[in-house]
């Protein structure tokens, strides 16, 4: 066989061979996708004690708070008749108190756009979770309304619906609404609605592991590509006390109300309420996007107890299996966990057959002197039921972040009933430092539902919860935006910002004017406090939140209609007024540069001499070329941050900045024209129009194309018609230049008169205030600020329940 037979055979190998290693390559990429961390990125809560974010619930823990308290109120409950000592009375709970939200009964229709009446049919679950799911968003430092479209997932864990059954007196006025007020379906669903998010959204009921649930299933689903990010949580209000006479038929309730996980004193489950939320992507995109990671979810699982002992009994090996295929999803061996939040709800069955599950897979393969360590929330807060497991899931990211372990309250000493001895576990009996390992800090998390359906998660510490970054510029003047659905709204956020520069480490003010800006929504009450430092902005907010006028700052409402500018022509500029501008901003300073580079070296000085309010030998004063070059360069930068004007016009040698801006004209020839109109001399100025190329507008003017073409039009001192605005749909005009020319036309106007920082940011503020979009991003660009946390959202909550209070 010749060498040339042979060759077509190898070359044929060679392509095989390389077809094997890219699709070895392909399915390393699939089996390294369907293990993929993910990151939490955004959390936020509403537990009893008033624990209303993550970090009011982390000071809950550390302060060993019991908030645990007697039935509400405000729920129309019989109260009289309610409690009963005795454990067989029908009717009546044995216990009269739990954890509760103090404010479940109230919800901000109006920010989602909700009247009252369909309020008053929603279930508190969904009304809570509405505003959760917002909360948690901005703690991912991420403006809600750009998901709007985005293939974000949303799972919630849920279980009763009782709140419909109060409408009995009241079923008038909300049938017909009831059937989406009381779905379990609509949970998630709203969520996805009012957010406008398109990917999986769905509600999942599986008893108390419903919330950690629902985490395993966005995590797959995000491995997946199902979903690019995902809102995950759990709620349950208690809107009857059902649960607590059932439960007392049962005898399974602690009499006292509190959860006593793994102690000799146990006696029984507390029930509680909350909602919690979290916001999940994967790592990777997490990482490249710069997110602020709160901890990672390296593995998770779930299964079923199969046949039991009964219905609602545990099964020790399913709960031990369930720990063995999260490890293994998460790759990584028992002895590299350090910490288990349990379910631990207190009950003596559940406890025991939990505790001797965890020994038997954590307790094991690990030193005496690195054992496990065990504790749950359940003893400061109560059971919260269906939204337990996001719970425990919020505790751990931030006691993984602070590297403190916080008391299990309520343990009196290690339950006799457990053999505690077949393992290394330890409880959390104290509050303690976590233990320094020599790897990242991990917990795992269990959730048991009583209908049989076990999770469990593997948490762990990101290295980094802030992204490294150098310091960018720091702009003499800065825009700090707040904003509210409402009036009263606007001045609530205003003093919660306040109060959150008050009793935090004080962020750089660029940080903060960016994160203002970038992660939160525009609402429809707008206010921007214009200023250079921390000092500044907090006299600022102080006006906002009283209403008070400020000379620092702006305020105002979006408006329909159009941005028309004006190029003012001659009038008193005041000394220095472009200097401070050319420093500030790389866009001015290009644009002015542009323009004096088409002039000669003289010219071209004196020019910007006379710009700058400097004084030079020629040409003198605010002639047609210091206007187009003032003009053409204030637009630029206006034009940056996102200015589209939809009508522009000029008043007599300013029109040749205006048809340049409109692009009529190029800047080379709106040169040539300006240097000619300068001269006065039209024959001088017809032989340049004579030679010029005019382009159809970009933006439209108020001209007629054949006037463009002789001199007496750039001489010309006519002035437009006042209605000239109204017929373009224009509602804020922006004068650009010393001169006022546009007073009486019936719009609002806005003066950019000359080309200082604190001008320019107040005109971007009225801007802003006046409905138009601004491209925060290049207004922020070259001080490359940093993301800081903010206050979220301050609703404005009314009270909605079909019952009256008693």
């Amino acid at each position: 066989m010749t060498n040339d037979s042979v060759e077509p055979y190898v070359e044929a190998l060679r392509n095989t061979l390389k077809e094997v290693q890219a699709l070895r390559q392909q399915n390393h990429q699939l089996a390294a996708a369907l293990t993929e961390p993910v990151a939490i990125i955004g959390m936020a809560c509403h537990y009893p004690g008033d624990a209303d974010s993550p970090d009011a619930l982390w000071r809950l823990l550390l302060d060993e708070t019991d908030a645990i308290s007697s039935f509400p109120q405000d729920r129309g409950w019989d109260l009289d008749t309610l409690f009963d000592p005795d454990p067989h009375h029908h009717g009546t709970s044995y216990t009269h108190q739990g954890g509760f939200l103090s404010r479940a009964d109230r919800f901000d229709a109006s920010f989602f756009g909700i009247s009252d009446l369909e309020a008053l049919s929603m279930d508190p679950q969904q009304r809570l979770l509405l505003e959760t799911a917002w909360e948690s968003v901005e703690d991912a430092r991420i403006d809600a309304t750009t998901l709007r479209g985005t293939s974000t997932g949303v799972f919630i864990g849920s279980n009763a619906q009782e709140y419909p059954t109060l409408a009995t007196e009241r079923l008038g006025e909300v049938e017909g609404m009831i059937i989406t007020g009381s779905a379990t379906s609509i949970m998630s669903g709203r969520i996805a609605y009012h957010l406008g998010l398109t990917g999986p959204a769905l509600t999942v009921d599986t008893a108390c592991s419903s919330s950690l649930v629902a985490l395993h299933q966005a995590v797959r689903s995000l491995r997946t590509r199902e979903c690019d990010l995902a809102l995950v949580g759990g709620a349950t209000v208690m809107s009857t006390p059902t649960a607590f006479i059932e439960f007392s038929r049962q005898q399974a309730l602690a009499s006292d109300g509190r959860c006593k996980p793994f102690a000799a004193a146990s006696d029984g489950t507390g029930f509680a309420e909350g909602v919690g939320i979290v916001v999940v992507e994967r790592l990777t995109d997490a990482v490249s996007r710069g997110r602020r990671i709160h901890a990672v979810i390296r593995g998770s699982a779930v299964n079923a107890d199969g046949t039991s002992n009964g219905l609602t009994a545990p099964s020790g090996p399913a709960q031990q299996r369930v720990i063995r295929r999260a490890l293994a999803d998460a790759r990584i061996s028992a002895a590299e966990v350090d910490v288990v939040e349990a379910h631990g709800t207190g009950t003596e069955l559940g406890d025991s057959v939990e505790a001797a599950a965890l020994l038997a897979t954590y307790g094991q393969e690990r030193q005496a002197h690195e054992p496990l360590l065990l504790g749950t929330l359940k003893p400061n807060i109560g059971h919260t039921q269906a939204s337990s497991g996001i719970a425990s899931v919020i505790k751990v990211a931030q006691a993984m972040k602070a590297g403190v372990l916080p008391k299990t309250l309520h343990i009196d000493r290690p339950h006799p009933e457990v053999d505690w001895a077949g393992g290394h576990i330890e409880l959390i009996d104290r509050t303690r430092k976590w233990p320094d390992t020599g790897h990242p800090r991990r917990a795992g998390i269990t959730a048991l539902g009583m209908s049989g359906t076990n999770a469990h998660v593997i948490l762990e510490q990101h290295p980094s919860t802030e992204p490294d970054r150098a310091p960018g510029r720091t702009p003499p003047v800065l825009p700090w935006p707040v904003s509210g659905h409402s009036a009263a709204a606007l001045g609530a956020q205003a003093r919660r910002l306040a109060e959150h520069l008050d009793t935090r480490p004080a962020p750089h003010p660029t940080d903060l004017a960016w994160s203002l800006a970038h992660t939160r929504a525009a609402h429809t009450h707008r206010a921007v406090v214009v200023g250079s430092g921390l000092d500044d902005l907090r006299a600022g907010l102080a006006a906002v939140a009283n209403a008070q006028p400020s000379a620092s700052v702006v305020t105002g409402q979006p408006v329909a209609g159009g941005v028309g500018l004006v190029f003012t022509g001659p009038g008193s500029a005041p000394a220095g007024m472009g200097r401070e501008l050319y420093e500030a901003c790389p866009a001015y300073a290009k644009a002015l540069d542009e323009i004096c580079s088409h002039l000669g070296a003289e010219t071209g000085t004196a020019v910007r001499a006379a710009v700058w309010g400097d004084r030079a030998p020629q040409p003198p004063g605010w002639t047609p070329l210091v206007e187009l070059a003032f003009g053409v360069s204030y637009y630029r930068l206006l034009s940056s941050w996102g200015l589209r004007p939809s009508l522009v016009s000029g008043r007599g040698a300013s029109r040749v900045t205006a048809a340049h801006v409109a692009g009529l004209l190029c800047l080379a020839d709106a040169v040539r024209l300006a240097e000619a109109v300068e001269s006065g001399s039209r024959s001088e100025v017809q032989q340049v129009l004579d030679g010029l190329s005019v382009a159809e507008p970009g933006i439209p003017v108020p001209y007629v194309h054949a006037e463009l073409r002789t001199a007496e039009f750039w001489f010309g001192t006519d002035t437009p018609p006042p209605d000239l605005w109204k017929q373009r749909d224009v509602a804020t005009v922006v004068e650009c230049g010393p001169a006022s020319v546009e007073a009486g036309t019936g719009v609002t106007v806005l003066r950019a008169p000359a080309a200082e920082p604190v001008t320019a940011m107040t005109l971007l503020a009225q801007l802003y205030c006046r409905g138009v979009e601004i491209d925060w991003e290049a207004v922020f660009r070259d001080a490359e600020p940093g993301t800081v946390d903010l206050p979220t959202y301050a609703f404005q909550r009314e009270r909605y329940w079909l019952a009256e209070s008693r």
